[in-house]
């Protein structure tokens, strides 16, 4: 395992700010543990990012299956990396929060197996459809089809209200949608299917037999064992801050380190153009709107 050469990483600096200012202690052990992992693999990778990526060519032609493990924790570069675990940090502290953090890590290693065995099945159908065999060997890596699944699970258990995407406000229930006609619209480089991969194991979790499934495999028979269990040791992650003042206080952060003099700005290479204070203060509508529907 070789390190990964030195450059600015200023995408780690950027999610190193974001994680102290929200506070270590406020983030619960999984999503915590998760992050680690990525930025860990992302210094350290297991292999380059052209043998950790997975394709229709290199898993299922080749019998390169161990891709399926290693694409969703390699990113390309720090930009990558951090727009990935910016957004996983806040799903992963609502969902873990919801569902407990024994369920929560179950759910993402299921997501992230599951959501390569679809993105592949998606690839293989394009191909026979099409006889173009490009589809197949086209390579995906990262952490956002995983994202895409959490945010359909997160709409999910959190119905009702909107979000904003560009600017534009959109009902939860179509969000996934649109963001991922606007992500592939505005980066051309990023996965489509990949990212449709995720909201399909989502909605097979939400909507399809997935979670009882899971629930039969796991020998799991309480409908709101996870929920409690989350609920039960929310104080701990929370320092004894509602999720308001979590949220307020992250907010404030992000906008007095805008201000500060010497820092650029650098264009997102990856996903739609949404700040991040955009993202966290509308989680805060989100949430004074949803706060009693748990």
């Amino acid at each position: 395992m070789r390190g990964r050469q030195r450059g600015s990483h200023l995408g780690l600096l950027l999610l190193a700010s974001q994680l102290f200012q929200v506070g270590l202690d406020n983030i619960p052990p999984v999503t915590l543990a998760v992050l680690g992992l990525n930025v860990y693999l992302f210094l350290f990778p297991a292999a380059p990012v052209m043998q950790s990526c997975v394709s229709v060519q290199q898993a299922y032609w080749r019998g390169d299956w161990r891709r399926l493990l290693l694409s969703p924790l390699h990113h390309v570069d720090d930009w990558h990396l951090y727009f990935n675990m910016a957004s996983f940090l806040w799903k992963g502290i609502r969902l873990e929060r919801r569902l407990g953090g024994g369920w929560f890590l179950y759910v993402l290693s299921v997501f992230s197996l599951l959501t390569g065995l679809v993105y592949l099945a998606l690839e293989a159908g394009l191909t026979e459809v099409t006889q173009d065999s490009s589809y197949s060997m086209q390579c995906a890596v990262g952490f956002s089809g995983v994202l895409f699944a959490l945010k359909v699970l997160s709409n999910h258990y959190h119905p009702g209200g909107v979000t904003y995407v560009m600017g534009m406000p959109v009902a939860n229930r179509y969000a996934s949608w649109v963001e991922l006609v606007l992500i592939h619209l505005t980066s051309p480089g990023t996965s489509l299917i990949g990212h449709l991969a995720g909201i399909l194991v989502g909605l097979l979790y939400t909507a399809g037999p997935l979670k009882t499934i899971m629930k039969t495999c796991a020998g799991y028979s309480g409908s709101s064992r996870g929920n409690s269990s989350g609920q039960h040791h929310a104080a701990d992650y929370t320092s004894g801050l509602t999720e308001e003042e979590q949220f307020d206080a992250a907010v404030r952060n992000s906008l007095n380190d805008r201000g500060r003099p010497g820092q650029r700005e650098a264009a997102p290479p990856y996903g739609f153009h949404l700040s991040e204070e955009e993202a966290i203060a509308e989680e805060v509508r989100r949430r004074r709107l949803m706060r009693f529907d748990r």
